[in-house]
């Protein structure tokens, strides 16, 4: 009997020290909200600024009221002055504070301190409010599908304030106070645990930048009504993101919540996530792979002297490829690469496309890395469409040569075009520069990431050279801008709608850059359906120099000699 005893004894003390020592933290922090009322100190998010500091995304001290229904005296009375403060229904909030089973509820946010200054006046038990962050946005519409917007809860929900939601949210905070077993508050020490604010992006959006493309784009809407007017705008020498600007937009301080449909067509970037077939733009890739190939002593490939068949048609797998002119009284005869890319005749670079044969030119597709995403700081990147290179045919090698047949976004493209003109370099473009702390020390910066070589810096300079020419004296000329050397390629695109050529819808484009011997700014214009003119040459090209001349004005760069 001593030894039985002795052994309940010890097995006793043993689970007295589990449960005290043990699991007494544990148990002690379960029991936590039993005994004690607690208000959140709410973490302010982390702003969101462009490369020189210029805020884009801040907060503005706002207040969410709680109501602990044990703790309310007299609910009828407590729902009538809630709801009178309010604006709330009171017969509904009446009804939740009597439910059965419900410790809390969270009656309003983002409120301000007028209302919060006259339910001080009311001193009513069980009722409390807590300091919040209202996310709004200096600048309203600027930037919208490139910042995204966040929930109510300031969780980030698209957009930067989404990707980038574990740097910006920072960790709430929370003041305890002592309760009795309803949730009166009780005589008693209140423990305080502060919150850690969020840190703060800075992007490599350049706002002057972004403020100019959101202008032009804006013109270019009311002018030619079109679906959208998009541009991109990109430091070529490391891709990073000057401006991403597409209209119409939205304000980002005004969210139409209430509309899922319109709030997603909206939101929706379509610089990244979206695909188009980019029309004579690509040329330049295919001008580049047949530049280098012939620096590099491929026989299949056209010498900068070499005079292309003059005939509008090629005719491949029984397909025929025509040229946008008739050829008439000589019109692109006796065309070399330079005049191809001035006029932009299709037929030269179903030659190019098809003299390199399926092998080569796909392995120039993939430096330039079409057919996958580019790895932009970004949700929602679509990798474009390319055909496997073990099913492409000879028609639609032809086809891909000057841009049809391929799908890309916006964002591939201008990044193939960079890649193409800057020396051959091909890096990963990015959004965000750095992430920082309220006092200025860098917590992470996001490198400058080199991908791959595309081509040789001599065939990108000949290139670039040709391009010059395409501004200079052929159809890109509407980007001309005396005193600069800008470089660039128009494209005019038919739309295909269920397998078929849509009568009358075209993506008209422009792909340029300057100084056309040293690039240091890159922009691509799209615009979806306008209704009138439709050639890139019209409709795109003056707003790249509209851009481009705002730029100018903006970094105060002077003219060559």
């Amino acid at each position: 009997m001593i030894i039985a005893v002795a052994f309940i004894f010890v097995l006793i003390l043993a689970r007295f020290f589990y449960v005290q020592v043990v699991l007494g933290e544990k148990l002690r922090m379960l029991a936590l909200p039993q005994w004690t009322r607690e208000v959140p100190v709410i973490a302010s998010r982390g702003k969101i600024v462009d490369t020189n500091g210029v805020v884009l995304a801040d907060n503005k001290t706002s207040y969410s009221v709680f109501v602990r229904p044990n703790a309310v005296s007299d609910k009828q009375a407590t729902s009538d002055t809630l709801a009178d403060i309010f604006s709330l229904d009171a017969a509904a909030l009446c009804e939740k504070l009597v439910a059965a089973g419900v410790s809390e509820l969270t009656l309003v946010r983002h409120v301000g301190k007028e209302l919060v200054e006259e339910l001080e006046k009311h001193d009513l038990p069980g009722v409390y409010y807590a300091r919040d962050n209202t996310r709004v946005y200096p600048y309203g519409s600027t930037l919208s599908r490139v910042l995204g917007f966040t929930a109510v809860d300031n969780t980030g929900l698209t957009g930067i304030e989404k990707y980038y939601e574990k740097y910006l949210a920072g960790e709430n905070g929370e003041i305890a106070y002592p309760t009795d077993l309803v949730g009166v508050e009780i005589d008693g020490v209140a423990t305080y645990r502060a919150a850690t604010d969020g840190l703060n992006v800075k992007l490599t959006v350049d706002y002057g930048i972004q403020a100019a493309a959101e202008a032009v784009m804006q013109e270019v809407y009311e002018e030619y009504s079109p679906k959208t007017a998009q541009c991109v705008v990109l430091d070529p020498n490391t891709f990073d993101v000057l401006a991403m600007a597409e209209y119409p937009g939205y304000d980002l301080n005004d969210v139409p919540r209430d509309d899922p449909d319109l709030l997603n067509e909206l939101s929706r970037n379509n610089l990244i996530s979206d695909i188009y077939e980019p029309g004579s733009t690509f040329k330049i890739v295919t001008a580049a792979a047949n530049i280098e190939e012939y620096l590099q002593g491929n026989s299949a490939a056209f010498s900068l002297e070499y005079i292309f068949n003059s005939s509008r048609t090629r005719t491949v797998d029984g397909t025929t490829v025509k040229c946008w002119s008739n050829h008439a009284n000589g019109k692109h005869s006796h065309q070399t690469l330079a005049e191809a890319l001035n006029n932009s005749c299709n037929p030269c670079f179903t030659d190019i496309a098809l003299a390199l044969g399926t092998e080569t030119f796909y392995d120039y597709l993939d430096l330039f890395n079409f057919g996958k995403a580019t790895g932009i700081d970004f949700s929602g990147e679509a990798q474009g469409m390319l055909i496997p290179e073990s099913a492409v045919r000879a028609c639609d090698l032809a086809r891909i040569g000057f841009g049809q047949t391929v799908a890309v976004t916006a964002l591939q493209l201008a990044c193939a075009g960079a890649a193409a003109v800057n020396g051959g370099y091909y890096y990963q473009p990015r959004l965000v520069r750095e992430i920082y702390s309220d006092d200025g020390k860098i917590q992470e910066s996001i490198p400058v990431v080199l991908k791959n070589r595309t081509v040789s810096e001599e065939a990108s300079r000949i290139l670039a050279s040709l391009l010059e020419g395409v501004v200079k004296d052929g159809s890109g000329s509407h980007a001309y801008i005396e005193g600069y050397r800008v470089g660039g390629k128009t494209g005019t695109a038919q739309k295909f709608e269920n397998g078929a050529i849509a009568q009358g819808k075209y993506v008209s484009s422009f792909l340029g850059f300057f100084p056309a011997n040293d690039p240091q700014y890159l922009a691509l214009v799209i615009v979806d359906e306008p209704q009138g003119a439709y050639y890139g040459s019209v409709v795109a090209a003056p707003a790249a120099q509209k851009i481009f001349q705002s730029i100018i004005a903006l970094k105060d760069i002077q003219p060559y000699e």
